[in-house]
């Protein structure tokens, strides 16, 4: 008698084991639907891990957890290659669209600016923002203008009637290493010139013109 129950639960054990295993085999051929590209897959939680090639993302929806297989992490997480799995690790930022590593922003959301891997609503002082590529750029701030140059046409300060004059700027070095773009640094003007340069010879204003003869007095003589 207790032979037969003893095979009556052996039966009944292996027919549980069965669907179990049938689903195993599934899982590991990617056959369920949130099992993709997973060698390794819950039926609860999705997969567990990865073929090499792909990035295992893993997100929470209260307090249960979701695996998935993908080939390009979703915004907000960066890919990070290891020996046993490749993870999607989400960004510390949630202002950040995509990052770097998990505190370095690449790219920030909209509304938001990015500046030196930070994302920022307002740009911080002495900075810019650039809706164009929602980006924070240094202004430049130049040193004060110098004196005016001495007038000049063609590296001549005499000789000619007009002439330019010019001045210039200080740029800091930071701004100059870092290609911050600047507002003008050189200023041109038109400039009156010294018409005649010193220890030439002036020409006389009635130089060159030819005296005028007086004209014959004709007499008549009567007849």
């Amino acid at each position: 008698m207790q032979w037969i129950i003893f095979m009556l639960l052996l039966f009944i054990s292996s027919m549980e084991m069965l669907p179990q295993n049938r689903w195993k085999k599934q899982a590991s051929a990617g056959l369920l639907e949130n099992c993709t590209g997973c060698v390794l897959c819950s039926e609860d939680n999705g997969c567990i891990t990865c073929h090499h090639r792909l990035f295992l993302l893993i997100w929470r929806d209260g307090i249960r957890q979701y695996g998935m297989c993908v080939h390009t992490c979703p915004p907000g997480y960066f890919g990070v290659r290891g020996l046993e799995v490749n993870r999607c690790t989400k960004c510390r930022s949630p202002s950040c669209e995509s990052c770097f590593s998990r505190d370095f922003c690449m790219k920030c959301k909209d509304k938001f600016y990015l500046y030196k891997g930070q994302c920022f609503r307002q740009c911080p002082a002495g900075t810019a923002a650039q809706p164009g590529t929602r980006e924070c750029q240094e202004t430049c701030e130049p040193g004060p203008w110098s004196e005016w140059s001495a007038c000049t046409h063609e590296s001549r300060t005499c000789g000619c009637r007009w002439g330019v004059e010019t001045r210039v700027r200080e740029v800091p070095e930071a701004a100059r290493e870092e290609g911050t773009a600047c507002p003008a640094l050189l200023e041109t003007r038109r400039c009156r010139m010294k018409k005649h340069c010193p220890g030439e010879k002036t020409e006389p204003k009635n130089k060159g013109k030819k005296r005028q003869k007086k004209p014959k007095t004709e007499r008549h003589t009567g007849t």
